[in-house]
């Protein structure tokens, strides 16, 4: 896998220490202390992992079919904030390097949390890694702030930077999960330190179309803006850029990791690898974390990668076995900013090779007039159990398939284990929408009670002159636009969920600002005074998603949706404080308008004395008793 593509048939190679000092023919004639036969099999490099999260093995199969962004942050990071931590991440690492192993990998580009923890597990299984410490700017398991993940990546990057097997690296995660100061002070440290920088960009149209919408750029531009190009960068996913941003790339001298089988489980779509090959890109193929793809296989990895290629662009000449399996060795160690120390078997790099038996049926007869033949038969037939030994940095990790640093039956008793407590975890999370609002949404801003009532009114004008008279005092107002989404649950004890979308108007009608918001209303706790309900317990959480999000995230059996045009006024009326709803319904279409008067309420008999002159504002605005809708629009509409 020389950039001569050169085939020795027969041959050898020579390895003295941890390098190769010899391959070809003329290996044969040094003297040795140990000779390994290999007749009838393949040597060559190992394959280059170019991204994955390694300890995330051990939560593979936790959360299937989902949306990346529901899968994000609806399960892998709440499931993370409660478990992962350095023990963790080295079982996680140490069962991803056997799978690893295995599968004929002798370097990998890792990212996740506690990296030292997974740079120790490599370096004890013996293989080779670019370890990335991630760097969030919200907390995450291992740093309370982005400041403190910054500072971890330093202290890392100090200790590891001249390990043999290990290049240590900062990982801002993602442009999306970054702030501009982290992604400049990230470049900036692996500039620093001349390490190259791992992170995630341009996966999702979303992610893309968010950025054109907040930056007026897609992520690609935008990263170079502030600076992250700076770094020698390796970036994940690549899936939508244009023929510009590819550019962009290689002038800027970037690596991208090829994630056909997470990109396509998580419907991310397929990065244009062949434009990025035909304008000179180094592109590596990844498998990215297990949770995601669900294996660590790139034996697998690079044949999808070979015929996605060719069913995409509808050409069977686009990426040939030979470009292919360049791309899972020689071409993923450049992509690394490691094709001087891995990726091809030539004298003076690392002793990273594998051997591979290709005598199963799946992969006999042999055919050698086409010299492509034994690229074809590696990438289109070979698998991963085909390979039998397994040698990086000069030791051998595997040998006659017998893994020789890692202890097999150890790491599945403990992934059994773990596996057992997040499921409990999971369990008593997901009993109520409650636990997954908290889950999801973080801690409960508030749980309130409200005597409240709404009613139809004759008009507007009414309400107006009410407001504007001596009768009250009229503290604030405002108004807005709203559109709330009710979504009920199969139990309905769970309650009901309102997806709230503000939108603030001046005095215009001219949007001024937009809000999101959770609420969870319960059951009504103390019921009814006359036509006044005391109201269910709500619970308040800020939305950070998308309503589609949400929708997925909670999965439930009916949804209603009302739009409305809003006056808000915080009124005092005989001493108490009041809020006054004025709202006219645009969707769905129904005449009128209607009243909501409301006081938040400590005490039954509170409630009682609230709800009386509650009664007397309605007959002040000249609402009918009789047309109350205790419960809300929901029940008008449905």
């Amino acid at each position: 896998m020389d950039d001569r593509f050169t085939v020795h048939a027969p041959g050898g190679v020579a390895v003295s220490g941890d390098s190769i000092v010899a391959v070809g023919p003329g290996a044969l004639e040094y003297e040795a202390a140990e000779r390994v036969d290999c007749g009838g099999r393949i040597v060559m490099p190992g394959l280059v992992n170019a991204h994955t999260h390694a300890a995330m093995t051990l939560l593979r199969g936790l959360a299937d079919d989902l949306r990346l962004d529901v899968w994000l942050m609806g399960y892998m990071m709440p499931v993370e904030r409660e478990f992962v931590s350095a023990e963790f991440v080295r079982v996680g690492t140490q069962l991803g390097c056997a799978e690893m192993i295995r599968s004929g990998i002798t370097c990998f580009a890792d990212m996740y949390y506690f990296e030292e923890a997974a740079a120790q597990a490599t370096a004890e299984a013996g293989m080779r890694a670019l370890c990335g410490q991630t760097v969030l700017r919200f907390p995450s398991p291992d740093a309370a702030s982005f400041e403190d993940g910054l500072a971890r990546a330093r202290e890392f990057i100090e200790r590891w930077r001249s390990h043999p097997l290990i290049v240590p690296a900062p990982a801002p995660h993602a442009p999306y999960t970054c702030t501009p100061e982290i992604l400049r002070s990230c470049a900036e440290l692996a500039a620093e330190f001349d390490v190259p920088l791992h992170t995630h960009l341009s996966e999702t149209l979303f992610e893309v179309e968010d950025s054109r919408r907040a930056h007026g750029m897609p992520v690609i531009p935008w990263a170079k803006k502030q600076g992250l190009f700076g770094a020698k960068v390796l970036a994940a996913h690549c899936v939508h850029v244009d023929e510009g941003e590819i550019r962009a790339l290689k002038n800027a001298g970037a690596g991208v990791a090829h994630n056909p089988t997470s990109n396509l489980k998580l419907a991310a779509g397929v990065a244009p690898v062949t434009k990025m090959l035909e304008l000179g890109l180094a592109v590596g193929i990844g498998t990215d974390g297990a949770a995601s793809n669900n294996d660590l296989d790139m034996f697998e990895e690079t044949r999808l990668a070979a015929l996605l290629a060719k069913g995409i662009g509808g050409d069977p000449t686009a990426l040939p076995a030979r470009q292919a399996l360049t791309m899972a060795t020689r071409m993923g160690a450049a992509a690394l900013h490691m094709e001087a120390l891995t990726g091809s078997l030539e004298p003076g790099k690392r002793a990273d090779l594998i051997t591979i038996d290709l005598a199963g049926l799946h992969t006999v007869p042999r055919f050698e007039r086409d010299p492509d033949a034994l690229y074809a038969r590696i990438v289109y037939a070979a698998k991963s159990t085909d390979v039998v030994d397994v040698m990086c940095n000069g030791r051998w990790l595997m040998r006659d398939r017998t893994l020789l640093t890692l202890d097999e039956t150890e790491l599945r008793r403990e992934a059994r284990a773990r596996a057992r407590r997040i499921d409990a975890f999971l369990d008593s999370r997901e009993v109520s929408v409650l636990q997954k609002l908290v889950a999801v949404g973080g801690a409960i801003e508030q749980e309130s009670f409200e005597v409240q009532v709404k009613a139809r009114v004759p008009s507007a004008e009414q309400v107006h002159r009410v407001i504007g008279s001596d009768e009250l005092t009229v503290i604030r107002g405002s108004r807005y636009r709203q559109q709330d989404t009710y979504w009920s649950f199969e139990d309905q004890d769970q309650g009901r969920l309102r997806y709230r979308q503000d939108e603030f108007l001046d005095e215009a009608g001219a949007v001024t600002g937009e809000r999101s918001r959770l609420t969870l209303t319960g059951r009504t706790r103390e019921g009814q005074f006359g036509t006044v309900l005391l109201s269910r317990s709500r619970y308040l959480a800020p939305a950070a998603h998308s309503q589609r999000f949400y929708r997925e995230y909670f999965r439930p059996r009916g949804e209603q949706v009302v739009e409305k045009e809003r006056m808000r006024w915080l009124v005092a009326y005989r001493g108490v404080e009041f809020y006054v709803h004025l709202d006219r319904l645009l969707s769905p279409a129904t005449a009128g308008y209607f009243i909501e008067v409301k006081s938040r309420t400590w005490s039954r008999r509170d409630a009682r004395d609230k709800a009386a002159v509650i009664a007397e504002l309605l007959a002040l605005f000249g609402a009918n008793p009789d047309d109350t809708i205790a419960d809300g629009y929901v029940d008008l509409v449905g």
